[in-house]
């Protein structure tokens, strides 16, 4: 681009300086003509004071009529003020060729070499811009998509770092629970369970372990998700307290640490069981994890919506952690020494969302403290 625009710019040049050749020449055809009849002038009347016999003032003429005919032959072709004008001319053209050099070729061989550096991939190349120049915006625009591609490419290899943790560590926790059952199976094998007490006993744990492996297993499977959307979700319409008292008492097997106040309100719903049992497991399961105390689970609701509250008695969740513990992956500061994935509140939200609700987390304080999960969905219409 720079080799055309000097070209163009020679080549107006030329014209320019043509035109002003031309119009020079004509401007000085009249003064030629002029010229001519002048001398014919002088030669006359030097030639007339010959004849009158005046010798010296024929001299004076003659001399001055010889130095007339002196002029440089660009001053006669040209004259004066045409050469000034080329000039001027040339120097109008080389500034305006300096200028667009400096404000728009020279910022664009930068632009030129800076993506190719990108499309190398070099993205750690930093591109100065001055909003002074045309290329200023453009610039900015440029540089700040090279910064959100190395954000969204630091982004991406943490969530791969983060899809590995999570990998090993659901596996390393599923071969805790797996190494006791094998434990226990071949207890039973050995025929150790000399009383009912201890083939009880030994069949409680068993039972235990499989449903530990097994939420372990679902965690696997939801993480293996790239996207979550890819959970179907099948609505159906039913009862909402009997679903809810029966998946407690599943739930809860007798240990006595879940409480479902019965509400005055019979609701009815349309959304997904199964995933709405997830819900619930999830949210209960995390009081019991981390909280440790009983969970009291009730039911409020007005005309269009039902609120589902999972309320317990634990220290709640930090401050700091509020705006992100929803988020994929993402861990309270006092988790502890507890395992988990950082999955189980982000399902929740997302289930709770896609059936056409939302989950409200919030802690509680004064007679009722803990943390209180409040999962809304809408009411079916009557």
């Amino acid at each position: 681009m720079k080799g055309k625009i000097l070209r163009i710019t020679i080549i107006f040049s030329l014209l320019l300086i043509a035109v002003t050749v031309i119009l020079s020449l004509l401007s000085n055809k009249k003064t030629s003509q002029d010229s001519r009849s002048e001398q014919i002038v002088n030669m006359n009347e030097i030639s007339q004071l010959i004849k009158a016999g005046d010798y010296a003032l024929a001299q004076a003429k003659a001399e001055t009529f010889r130095d007339s005919l002196r002029e440089s032959p660009l001053e006669s072709a040209v004259g004066i003020k045409g050469t000034v004008m080329c000039i001027i001319t040339i120097f109008f053209m080389a500034m305006v060729f300096l200028y667009v050099y400096i404000k728009i070729l020279r910022p664009f061989d930068k632009m030129k070499a800076y993506a190719a550096e990108i499309a190398k991939g070099n993205f750690d190349t930093h591109l100065d811009y001055e909003r002074s120049n045309y290329f200023g915006a453009f610039t900015w625009a440029f540089d700040s998509m090279r910064k959100e591609v190395v954000r969204s490419q630091a982004a991406e290899r943490e969530a791969i770092e983060n899809n590995k943790t999570v990998i090993a560590t659901l596996s390393h926790d599923i071969k805790t629970p797996i190494a006791s059952i094998r434990a226990y199976a071949e207890g039973l094998e050995a025929n150790l369970d000399t009383s009912p007490e201890r083939r009880a006993k030994y069949v409680s744990v068993l039972m235990r372990k499989c449903d530990e492996v097994t939420s372990l297993t679902n965690d696997l499977f939801l993480h293996s998700l790239s996207d979550l959307n890819m959970l179907q979700m099948q609505p159906e319409e039913f009862e909402l307290v009997p679903f809810l008292k029966e998946t407690i008492t599943e739930i809860s097997a007798d240990q006595g640490d879940v409480i479902f106040k019965k509400p005055d309100i019979t609701p009815v719903i349309s959304v997904d069981k199964k995933r709405l049992t997830q819900v619930v497991e999830n949210l209960i399961n995390n009081s019991r994890k981390y909280a440790k105390t009983e969970i009291e689970v009730s039911l409020t609701g007005s005309k269009d919506t039902v609120e589902l509250h999972f309320l317990d008695k634990g220290p709640g969740i930090p401050d700091e952690d509020m705006p992100f513990i929803t988020d994929k992956f993402y861990r309270g500061r006092n988790c502890g020494k507890e395992n988990g994935s950082g999955l189980g509140l982000y399902i929740v939200k997302y289930i709770a969302e896609q059936s056409g609700g939302t989950l409200r987390l919030q802690n509680r304080s004064g007679a009722s403290t803990g943390l209180e999960a409040v999962v809304t969905l809408p009411r079916s219409e009557p």
